[in-house]
């Protein structure tokens, strides 16, 4: 059991996949610091001074924030944009890349009819313009 375990764990797809939910958690974490630290309070400014995640409304005697449900879909938008535009340029390099490496070139044995069928094209090509000549 251990065994298989093993080698289910080191599996590509696996080792990638936590590495992607590391990495995404911590991308998320800077991009929530930036909408709470930067973006919110430069909308504040914007909307004249506004704090959107203290908006809220009383009805009765319950309070409705719906301001920090604002915060969460601005924050949502902010997030899933970024993320879009870290995925995209990793695309972009992964392309590159390939551009760079260029197609593996395969080296073409021909058979012998091959040769012999190439050799009959370039001789009825040669008659054909000693013809028009």
């Amino acid at each position: 059991m251990w065994k298989d375990f093993k080698a289910f764990a080191m599996k590509g797809n696996i080792m990638e996949l936590a590495i992607a939910v590391i990495i995404g958690a911590a991308f998320g974490k800077m991009v929530s610091s930036l909408v709470a630290d930067i973006v919110t309070p430069l909308l504040g400014i914007v909307l004249g001074g506004i704090n959107v995640s203290g908006l809220e409304v009383t009805v009765g005697d319950t309070v409705l924030t719906y301001g920090l449900f604002l915060q969460s879909i601005i924050d949502f938008f902010i997030v899933s944009f970024s993320i879009f535009l870290f995925i995209r340029l990793l695309g972009k390099l992964k392309r590159k890349e390939k551009v760079e490496e260029g197609p593996a070139e395969k080296e073409i044995v021909l058979t012998g009819e091959e040769k012999l069928l190439i050799e009959i094209r370039d001789l009825i090509k040669e008659q054909a313009n000693r013809n028009r000549s």
